[in-house]
């Protein structure tokens, strides 16, 4: 057991402060430094109608934190050769090559340059359970934006365009959530990163409480609507029901817990190798540590400046709250939806997850209730 107790403990103490005097819930948090896992504790309500408390195997939805996923998968088959990012999608995919994304790139699909952040037309709950459905509608596109120019954030789309792309360079031809759990829970003994769960997690998932619900829905012609269509937000009443939770939704759709999710950090923070396994090699994490090429303002999130790299990730900033607290000029991340995070930064080995149950929308760093938790976890682990 290599648990730092004093550490723990102190990241114990202000995961309670958060949910005393910030309004939170249910917290979990995880860290690995130097491949070893470093920090495990939780604290808080995983189901405010049962009271059932969160302990170490809560699972929480993540959202965009599964992005991360999605784009390591990605390197992964670059790794091996069976793919090529300044190839056209197309050469892969022959259905994407239509209405003038035949040009665009893998590398266009993960720093969000294809020209098409849109979901197809008449989009439902039931449709993004579908994978086949919606690859062949995401393929069937018309580009709004040019391709390969100004990024434009693919909320959703993001995940089905690099899962199939990883699907057809696969020779197995496995389903997406398969090649996840089979190329990277499996070797590294990640129990618990689901990408559509098996029926027996599904009593460990803790209940979203939406502190947005109030909020005003964003206008019907929107470019931020076109890409996360009101009708399948990132809310309890879509990301709850049965069927959601069982399909593979690349981009948003992961249900981790954050001893699984900060292990999964962990192998980019050492460089693509955790405990003597392989998954990429340092140049490849290196490549994609580095600043997206062109972080223009993003005109699907009212042209919001969005931190990413140029392997499909994103990276802190002290002006976007979400990120506010990811510190490292190489370090990347993923936020989701509602505030859950994981970053990993190769400088320093640290990997962290955090997930939690209160969806909220902070309007600074220091609102997010991670802000605080993080600069612990430095300051106990001698890194501030």
């Amino acid at each position: 057991m290599t648990i730092n107790e004093k550490a723990n403990a102190a990241v114990e103490a202000t995961i309670h402060q958060a949910i005393r005097e910030q309004g939170e819930i249910g917290i979990q948090v995880a860290v690995y430094h130097q491949g070893k896992l470093v920090i495990d504790t939780w604290g808080g309500i995983a189901d405010t109608v049962t009271g059932r408390p969160v302990d170490g195997d809560t699972l929480f939805n993540v959202f965009s934190v599964t992005k991360a996923v999605a784009a390591t998968a990605v390197h992964i088959q670059a790794e091996r050769g069976l793919l090529d990012y300044d190839a056209p999608i197309a050469d892969y995919w022959p259905e994407w090559g239509c209405h003038g994304k035949e040009k665009a790139t893998v590398r266009d699909a993960l720093t969000h340059r294809t020209g098409t952040p849109q979901m197809p037309e008449g989009t439902t709950p039931e449709l993004i359970c579908d994978w086949d459905a919606m690859v062949a509608g995401i393929a069937a596109l018309k580009p709004l934006l040019p391709v390969g120019d100004k990024p434009a954030y693919q909320s959703m789309s993001f995940g089905w365009v690099l899962g199939e792309i990883v699907r057809r360079t696969d020779p197995l031809r496995r389903p997406f959530g398969q090649f996840i759990q089979d190329e990277i829970c499996k070797p590294f003994a990640i129990a618990d990163l689901w990408v559509g769960i098996p029926d027996h997690v599904e009593s460990r998932i803790a209940r979203l409480v939406n502190a947005n619900a109030a909020d005003p829905k964003p206008a019907e012609e929107s470019l931020f609507v076109k890409s996360l269509p009101n009708n399948v937000q990132l809310i309890p009443e879509v990301f709850e029901r049965p069927d959601v939770r069982r399909a593979c939704i690349a981009a948003v759709g992961g249900i981790f817990n954050a001893r699984s999710e900060a292990r999964f950090w962990a192998i980019l923070a050492q460089g693509g190798t955790l405990d003597g396994v392989k998954l990429l090699s340092p140049e490849r994490v290196d490549a994609a540590c580095v600043p997206r090429i062109g972080n223009d303002p993003d005109p699907v999130y009212f042209n919001a400046i969005m931190p990413l790299s140029e392997g499909g990730y994103w990276m802190g900033s002290d002006s976007v709250p979400f990120v506010g607290m990811v510190q490292g000029p190489r370090t990347i991340c993923c936020p989701g939806a509602g505030a859950s995070i994981g970053w990993a930064d190769p400088d320093t080995g640290l990997a962290v997850a955090f997930c939690h149950n209160r969806m909220i929308r902070p309007k600074t760093c220091e609102e997010h209730p991670f802000f605080g938790i993080a600069n612990t976890i430095r300051s106990s682990l001698g890194l501030a």
